[in-house]
């Protein structure tokens, strides 16, 4: 039998599925697949996050303690730290960070780094798939060489292919298993392979004619957003500068039943995918001789919002007769996004770093975060919020649970970039983006 007929017959029963990476994206990726009757054995280089998932103890927001530890103590789930675990995997997925270097190039130094690995065990009949975010091409141009110096030929002995994440941190309506997975193989039987394995975790797997197509579909994905998140937050700053209210703008166009999506406005831009992937395809175009204009303008529009931000609020405290220097600012929210603890990226700290380097007296509240680190200084949590004994709220994460209508009530004066207190009496002390 051939290594793909060998493969194909694994993958349709109980495959053992190796996942490299057990951060925001490996972790429920490798819980999904042992759900789904695999054997999974996680990699990854942090021995604190290894010890966890054998302990059985989640230290991921989407995935429970009670199922981690289920799968652990059932064998369905380990973790190593060494890829040498993986020599008898079935298929092993790279799920490693692709961050940006100090100019904001894309740094995938991790991702070169797990193919060099994987290029150490690699023998034949193996599926390898890439689903950090990338730029099109890296699949094929720093993993394909790599595998193939062994001898092995990719369709014939291996097979490889490029699946993009989009996990949705603290997203219950659109699950791993709801979201559709796009696949694209580099050859038919890649692709047809690698279609197989996620059938096993996806409710719908949609093939592409090959990965550099995939690894396109993640970062037009994520520039779709970038684009029109900018172009939402510089209509707030002209509806404020007209006299008008952005939030009921958007609301009322949102009523077109064709032809409008709407976007909110807010703080910045958070979180590691869309502060970072357009710049991977921006990178991956001027070396093509191609300046991308609609990305480069967008970036400048929502890397200025903290600095608006920062000037509204600024502004609110002066209509008040006070300095920002020795005000007394409580900041509600640090995630980049509602009812999760992620602060990667989050805006909010350099909102709060320009206040302090400013003077104010900052302290903050997040139900999530317990301690940051702002400026090389950390800071932890009010115990409690109390409103009325800071000079300004400053809202930048709509967390649910807070009393809005209370914290509007006790406090001198609120900045709202969510408009979580849309609907709130007292509208005059709440000064909304």
């Amino acid at each position: 039998m051939t290594p793909a007929g060998r493969l194909r017959e694994r993958l349709a029963r109980e495959p053992v599925v190796g996942v490299i990476g057990l951060g925001y994206v490996g972790l429920p990726l490798a819980v999904a697949f042992a759900e789904s009757g695999a054997t999974v054995i996680g990699v990854d280089a942090d021995p604190r996050r290894v010890s966890g998932v054998n302990a059985g103890s989640s230290f991921i927001e989407d995935v429970s303690t009670e199922t981690l530890q289920a799968l652990a103590s059932g064998g369905r789930l380990t973790a190593r730290g060494d890829i040498e675990a993986l020599k008898d995997a079935d298929a092993i997925v790279i799920c490693v960070p692709t961050p940006l270097g100090k100019s904001r190039e894309p740094d995938i130094s991790f991702i070169i780094a797990a193919a060099d690995a994987v290029a150490t065990i690699i023998r034949a009949g193996q599926l390898v798939v890439l689903e950090s975010t990338t730029y099109p091409g890296t699949t094929q141009e720093i993993l394909l060489p790599r595998l193939q110096a062994r001898g092995l030929t990719v369709g014939a002995d291996f097979f490889l292919a490029f699946s993009p994440e989009r996990i949705d941190p603290g997203n219950h309506e659109w699950t791993l298993r709801d979201i559709p997975k796009v696949v694209g193989g580099l050859t038919p039987a890649c692709r047809e392979l690698v279609a197989m394995l996620y059938a096993r975790i996806s409710a719908r797997v949609v093939p592409v004619s090959g990965p550099e197509t995939a690894e396109m579909v993640k970062l037009f994905e994520n520039t779709f957003r970038s684009v029109n998140i900018a172009l939402v937050n510089e209509l707030a700053i002209m509806c404020r500068t007209l006299g008008l209210s952005v939030w009921e703008v958007v609301s009322a166009a949102a009523t077109k039943p064709f032809g409008f999506m709407p976007f909110w406005p807010g703080p910045g831009l958070g979180g590691h995918c869309l502060p970072s992937d357009p710049y991977y395809l921006s990178w991956k175009l001027r070396l093509a001789g191609y300046e991308p204009r609609f990305i480069t303008f967008a970036d400048e529009i929502n890397r200025q919002m903290p600095l608006y931000v920062v000037q509204l609020l600024t502004d609110a405290l002066n209509d008040r007769g006070r300095a920002v220097r020795g005000a007394r600012i409580l900041v509600l929210g640090v995630a980049y996004k509602a009812n999760v603890a992620d602060t990667r990226d989050s805006p909010a700290l350099e909102i709060i770093e320009r206040l302090v380097a400013k003077g104010a007296d900052v302290a903050y509240h997040d139900p999530h975060v317990p301690a940051i680190t702002v400026g090389g200084a950390p800071l932890t949590s009010c115990a409690a919020v109390r409103p009325a004994e800071h000079d300004v709220v400053l809202i930048l994460t709509a967390h649910t649970g807070y009393d809005w209508g209370a914290i509007v009530a006790e406090a001198p004066v609120v900045v709202d970039t969510r408009n979580a207190t849309a609907g709130v009496p007292d509208a005059a002390r709440v000064i909304r983006l």
